[in-house]
């Protein structure tokens, strides 16, 4: 018999500004659950999963907590400006008797020291710092809404592993195809205000929705043959009378309700490039280039020679030094030492990630038209604002709304917008994935698929390099660059291991750390904060993996099992085997650590 859920929302309906934005939603999260929420922009993700929190009141629905359940809900945007530190921020979160070692262990391991200033995070850190804050605890259940938003590639795969581990229900909201493949077990769709789900996790998704559409269509074309039919019927089918048939024409005015009310599927961005003539053959060489900032080195003794037509990413943790290499390339900054140059006949255009080129006062069309009428010129031809706009998802009443008020998503997309109406042989991407619902990846992808021109692109969006480029510049650290054909994963099997965090420097670290002899005197007094967390849990894990060798042992000892269930012995088998040698590492890690407690006391 299943657990009964932690949490249900039946029959949630909620309307903002008069259109229905959510309008019957239902969720139920079971103990140790791993769930994802998915749906286009707008669909109403983050909305349904504050309902869940608590944070937002439907008008219509129920929504029940089993007593004595805590949630821990993230943010995509969380605010930490009440706080003199980010260990202030991440301890205000843990309820009495909850580890203040843990919430330690999370922030260093994230590759922060707890000593920042709230006020002087960059957005990756901002939402470490709420990660953190949000882990810490070890709720019953976790509301993750775009996790992986402005992390780097280390952190993300750490917090993939972290995440596994726990045994927390999980609820998730993510662009991020492979991070949403390799935790969820369950996907709830979110699609014109109803939610539908699936006992599969989201790399079963795409292809049941896509089935879920082609019936959605089977079944809108019999309607409307059905209704061709009727029409047909009262027209000519009983010429000899004058009256109708009443009852007839009731099911007809029914047919037509229905066809009426039938909420389609938002309808697919048109994406296209606006090519300018083909550039050289040549797009950039750079011979031996070198950047240092003071002391340390961003780019060091780099060659790479990008022709036209190439595809290629570049990766590496935050502060690799990803977009000033890019800038080198780009002839925005020159280098130190060595040579970089451009080829002949490039029009370049660049989408940077920050934003920072969207006023917020500015309204949707004048971004696109720089304030000047309602046309906009795409490819050499004059075309009305609102009709492009239609093509990236923006209703004819967005074109006067100012960009304050758009979601993420939806800036992300004026951005493409606008960078795309103008023609180019050379696109440069900086982190074009943040904030985008799957569907516009997957144009988005298609796009590039098609553009003959040459892309240079900095993503931490696994799946969406696999899909896209075809060689992977990767920061190997200390200013050291090397280059891998193929994508991500290719890069993974030739190099053998993924992208490092980068070692963060004693200069850079804030000023209120202690001193290196200090720090040193301190760790010969003390186990680390990850290893005294580490000792404080380990008995409790070497408990759980006895219980269950115990268990599968119970099972291996029925003499008939091997002859009546082959395939069970032999997974209880493996099971077992892979136990017992956890178990060992167990306890040897925890003999290590204690006998290391033991004399740091002495």
């Amino acid at each position: 018999m299943a657990a009964p859920p932690l949490l249900a929302l039946k029959d949630i309906a909620l309307t903002f500004g008069g259109t229905p934005l959510i309008e019957s939603a239902e969720l139920a999260i079971s103990p140790g659950e791993r769930a994802c929420i998915v749906g286009r922009n707008g669909s109403g993700k983050s909305t349904l999963m504050k309902i869940a929190a608590g944070l937002v009141e439907p008008d219509r629905g129920e929504r029940f907590l089993q007593p004595g359940t805590t949630i821990r809900y993230l943010a995509q945007e969380p605010d930490l400006s009440a706080f003199d530190s980010v260990l202030d921020f991440v301890e205000s979160g843990l309820a009495p008797g909850d580890d203040h070692y843990r919430a330690r262990y999370l922030v260093e391991s994230l590759g922060l020291t707890g000593e920042e200033d709230p006020k002087r995070l960059s957005g990756g850190e901002a939402r470490r710092a709420a990660l953190a804050q949000t882990l810490a605890p070890e709720p019953d259940i976790l509301l993750l809404d775009e996790p992986t938003n402005h992390l780097d590639l280390p952190v993300i795969e750490w917090l993939e592993g972290e995440l596994s581990r726990i045994r927390a229900a999980l609820v998730l909201i993510s662009h991020d195809r492979r991070f949403l493949s390799g935790l969820s077990r369950s996907t709830i769709w979110l699609d014109r205000g109803v939610t539908r789900r699936i006992d599969q996790g989201f790399s079963a998704f795409e292809a049941w929705r896509d089935n879920f559409f082609e019936e959605e269509e089977r079944d809108r074309h019999k309607l409307e043959r059905k209704i061709a039919d009727e029409e047909h019927w009262l027209r000519y089918g009983v010429t000899a009378r004058r009256k109708r048939n009443v009852r007839r024409l009731g099911n007809l005015h029914a047919l037509r309700k229905e066809r009426r009310d039938d909420r389609r599927p938002v309808g697919t961005a048109t994406m296209t490039t606006v090519e300018a003539e083909a550039s050289g053959t040549l797009v950039v060489e750079a011979k031996g280039i070198s950047k240092t900032y003071g002391e340390r080195a961003i780019v060091r003794d780099l060659s790479i020679r990008v022709t036209r037509g190439d595809r290629l990413g570049i990766v590496g943790a935050n502060g690799a030094g990803k977009t000033t290499l890019v800038n080198l390339l780009t002839g925005k900054i020159a280098p130190d030492s060595g040579v970089a140059r451009l080829g002949t006949n490039l029009s370049m255009m660049l989408l940077d990630q920050a934003r920072a080129t969207l006023e917020p006062t500015m309204t949707v069309t004048d971004v696109l038209t720089g304030g000047r009428g309602d046309s906009i010129m795409v490819g050499g031809h004059s075309r009305h604002v609102i009709g492009y706009l239609k093509d990236f998802l923006f209703t004819p009443e967005q074109a006067r709304t100012p960009v304050s008020v758009l979601s993420g998503g939806e800036r992300n997309r004026l951005l493409i917008a606008r960078a795309l109406a103008q023609p180019s042989n050379l696109l440069v991407l900086d982190e074009p994935t943040n904030d985008l619902d799957l569907e516009t990846l997957d144009l988005l992808q298609e796009m590039l698929d098609e553009y003959s021109g040459t892309l240079i692109l900095v993503s931490h969006d696994r799946d969406f390099l696999d899909r896209v480029v075809g060689s992977v510049l990767v920061s190997e650290g200390e200013g050291r660059w090397t280059e891998y054909a193929g994508g991500y994963s290719d890069m993974l099997t030739q190099r053998g291991k993924g992208v490092e965090a980068r070692a963060v420097p004693a200069r850079e670290r804030v000023a209120t750390e202690p001193s290196a002899p200090r720090a040193a005197e301190s760790s010969r007094k003390k186990l680390g904060f990850k290893e005294q967390h580490e000792l404080k849990t380990l008995p409790a894990r070497i408990d759980e993996l006895e219980t269950a060798m115990g268990r599968l042992q119970g099972v291996l000892d029925d003499p008939d099992l091997y002859a009546r269930d082959p395939a069970r012995f032999e997974k209880a088998s493996a099971m077992l085997a892979a136990a017992q040698a956890e178990h060992a590492a167990a306890e040897d890690r925890w003999l290590t650590l204690e006998m290391l407690r033991e004399s740091q006391a002495s």
